[in-house]
């Protein structure tokens, strides 16, 4: 059920932290956060203060959620002295089973087993993504779908997660969603704190854009003109997440053959087209 272990830091999470743009007073309520929380249960116990150390990063698909919390494991890492901390990313397919009792089983392992397995050695950071699977609204199950499992299932994570905060003071818990209606009240209810994380905004597209940009003029430097016309870019890209911006100014040198053989022949016209065709598509499609 682990995809991922490591000790932090990293410097790969460190550049996951940097590629994200989003406002920098959400990376900074998220690490101010993170810190007291850890704070806060070293110091109280939890029924003198009910400090779950748990964050859910909310919102559409493509906006960096798991990118941003590989990065705030990390900035967390870095102000931990003394220590270095485990990072724990959790695959929730591998929770998840249409064998009567086995999703409860496998969640119950996680909150119960795993997790403290690693938190006995050390601060321990563990990334819940997509976690509506293991903690489904229960009051919207179909039966359709084995809903008494899921139901437990939910249970169990929730059971899971009140161990941890009162037995394993040294976790937090870093839960992501696309779907934030389809998760239950009560797995909300235990969030230190909630972010969401929408579209980009225009500065943040600025951002991602000349990034882009300038990774590519790195290797065709003639591209690096193209960063004079970054603002008709930002207006033309209205709508798009971040992850469909990047890919979309990776991949505008691909509209002709000529070009996709040699990227630094783009023109402006050609990424300004690229731009209005993926919010187009977007727009008739939803999410790329």
């Amino acid at each position: 059920m682990i995809a991922e272990e490591i000790e932090l830091p990293s410097t790969a999470f460190a550049a996951a932290w940097n590629s994200i743009k989003v406002e920098a007073a959400l990376k900074d309520r998220l690490v101010a956060g993170a810190l007291l929380s850890l704070q806060l249960r070293q110091t109280f116990s939890f029924e003198d203060m009910p400090v779950h150390g748990m964050v859910v990063l909310s919102g559409p698909p493509g906006t960096g959620k798991t990118t941003l919390a590989r990065g705030l494991a990390n900035q967390v890492a870095q102000s931990l002295k003394g220590s270095r901390p485990r990072f724990v990313q959790i695959d929730p397919h591998a929770l998840a089973s249409a064998s009567l009792g086995r999703s409860q089983k496998e969640v119950t392992r996680l909150f119960h087993e795993v997790i403290p397995e690693r938190a006995a050695q050390g601060p321990c950071i563990v990334l819940l993504d997509e976690v509506e699977t293991i903690a489904a609204d229960r009051q919207k199950l179909s039966l359709d779908s084995n809903p008494v499992d899921v139901h437990r299932a939910t249970d169990a994570a929730l059971a899971g997660i009140d161990v941890l905060s009162r037995k394993h003071r040294n976790v937090l818990l870093i839960a992501t969603t696309n779907f934030p209606e389809a998760l239950d009240k009560a797995f909300l209810s235990r969030a230190d704190a909630i972010e969401d994380i929408g579209l980009p905004s225009d500065s943040a597209r600025l951002e991602i854009i000349e990034d882009a940009l300038k990774q590519l003029a790195s290797r065709w430097p003639a591209l690096d003109a193209l960063r004079k016309r970054s603002k008709e870019f930002v207006a033309a890209s209205a709508g798009l997440d971040g992850r469909r911006l990047r890919k979309t100014v990776t991949f505008a040198a691909a509209g002709t053959v000529e070009t996709a053989k040699d990227p630094g022949r783009m023109t402006a016209h050609q990424l300004l087209q690229a731009i209005e065709t993926a919010v187009d598509t977007q727009s008739r499609v939803g999410v790329l």
